[in-house]
C-alpha cells in the first residue's frame, strides 16, 4: 500500500511571515538573539519549523506538546531548546474563556553566528554540544524562574548589553545536567573522529536495513570486532544496548508513518522489522508510553491551534 499524507507537513516559517503584529520585534531591531512573546489562540501555534534554534518557555496553561515524534504534556515552566527544522508545537487543552495575553516566551538565534565565532572565540565551544543535543529537543527542569527573569532581561536590552545575557542564559543552560532529549534515537559519545565514523556507519547500517534481521554479532564481524567488544563500544556511543537501539529506531519510523500516512497499524508494524505485531505494539507501549492508535490518534492534534 502506498503511504499517502494524513496532514500537510510542518510548516517552514520565514522571516517575511515575521510580523511586528503576532509579536515579532521589528526588522530593523533585531538581530542576532530575537525576542517574542505571545498568548493563545494565536496564529504562531501550529505544527511549524524554521531555521534558528528556539528556546520555548511557556508561562500560562497546559496541554500537549509535540516535538518531532515525541509527544508529551507541558505546564507553566515547561522549558524546551529545539533545534533547526525540528518540527514542533504547543496545543493548550485548558484555555480559559477570552484565551490568554501571554504563554510563550521565546528567543531565537542562528546556528552559523555561533559556530564561526566558536572557532576564534574558545570560550563559545562549551555551548557546541549544547546545540548538538538541540537537534532533538531539549527539556529543561527546575530553571522556570531563571528562564524567564533572563528572558526579560535580553528583551529589555539592546545590542551588546543583549548578547552578553543571551550568553550567560546560554551558559547556564550548557551547563545544566537536569533535562531530557525528546525526539529520535541519538548517539551518546565517542573518543575520537575514526570510532565516530565507526558508529556513523553502525548506524546507517541499522537505519537504512530496518527489515533485515541484522544482530551484534553480524555487525561485530563486518567491523572486525569481537562480540563482547563491540557490544562495550556500540552501549558507549549510544548509551543503549544493540537490541534496544534497534528497537528504538523501529519505533521512531513507525511514529513517522503513523504521523504521515494512513497505512494500517499492522503494515506499519512489518515495514520497520518487527515480524510478530504483539512484540509491535509491546515495544512500542515501552517506548512511547502509549498504543500506536493511541499515538496516531494523539498526533493528530499537533495541527490543532489558533486556526479553527
Amino acid at each position: 500500500m502506498a503511504t499517502s499524507p494524513r496532514q500537510p507537513k510542518p510548516e517552514l516559517e520565514r522571516d517575511f511571515s515575521r510580523s511586528t503584529t503576532l509579536g515579532y520585534e521589528p526588522p530593523d531591531e533585531a538581530g542576532f538573539v530575537r525576542c517574542l512573546a505571545h498568548g493563545y489562540p494565536t496564529p504562531l501555534a501550529r505544527w511549524h519549523h524554521h531555521d534558528e534554534y528556539e528556546l520555548h518557555l511557556i508561562t500560562a496553561t497546559s496541554g500537549k506538546v509535540f516535538v518531532g515524534d515525541w509527544i508529551g504534556q507541558f505546564h507553566p515552566g515547561h522549558l524546551v531548546l529545539t533545534g533547526p527544522r525540528l518540527p514542533h508545537n504547543w496545543v493548550t487543552m485548558d484555555l480559559p474563556e477570552g484565551g490568554v495575553a501571554e504563554r510563550d516566551l521565546v528567543i531565537q538565534f542562528q546556528h552559523a553566528p555561533i559556530a564561526a565565532a566558536a572557532g576564534q572565540i574558545s570560550e563559545l565551544r562549551e555551548v557546541l554540544p549544547l546545540l548538538e543535543r538541540a537537534r532533538h529537543g531539549i527539556e529543561f527542569f527546575g530553571l522556570s524562574a531563571q528562564a524567564e527573569a533572563h528572558w526579560r532581561r535580553i528583551k529589555g536590552s539592546q545590542g551588546l548589553a543583549r548578547l552578553g545575557a543571551f550568553c550567560q542564559f546560554l551558559s547556564e543552560l550548557a551547563q545544566c545536567t537536569d533535562y531530557r532529549l525528546l525526539s529520535n534515537a541519538r548517539l551518546q559519545s565517542v573518543d575520537n573522529d575514526t570510532q565516530l565514523d565507526q558508529i556513523n556507519a553502525i548506524v546507517s547500517r541499522i537505519t537504512d536495513n530496518l527489515t533485515e534481521p541484522l544482530s551484534a554479532a553480524d555487525l561485530a564481524r563486518e567491523h572486525q570486532m569481537t562480540e563482547s567488544g563491540f557490544s562495550r563500544f556500540f552501549r558507549r556511543a549510544t548509551g543503549n544496548t544493540f537490541t534496544d537501539f534497534v528497537n528504538h529506531v523501529r519505533i521512531n519510523r513507525a511514529c513517522q508513518l503513523l504521523m504521515e500516512s494512513d497505512l494500517f497499524i499492522t503494515n506499519i508494524g512489518f515495514d520497520v522489522g518487527f515480524n510478530n505485531i504483539a512484540n509491535f505494539n509491546r515495544r512500542f507501549l515501552d517506548i512511547k508510553g502509549m498504543t500506536p492508535s493511541e499515538y496516531r490518534r494523539q498526533a493528530a492534534g499537533r495541527f490543532r491551534g489558533a486556526r479553527r
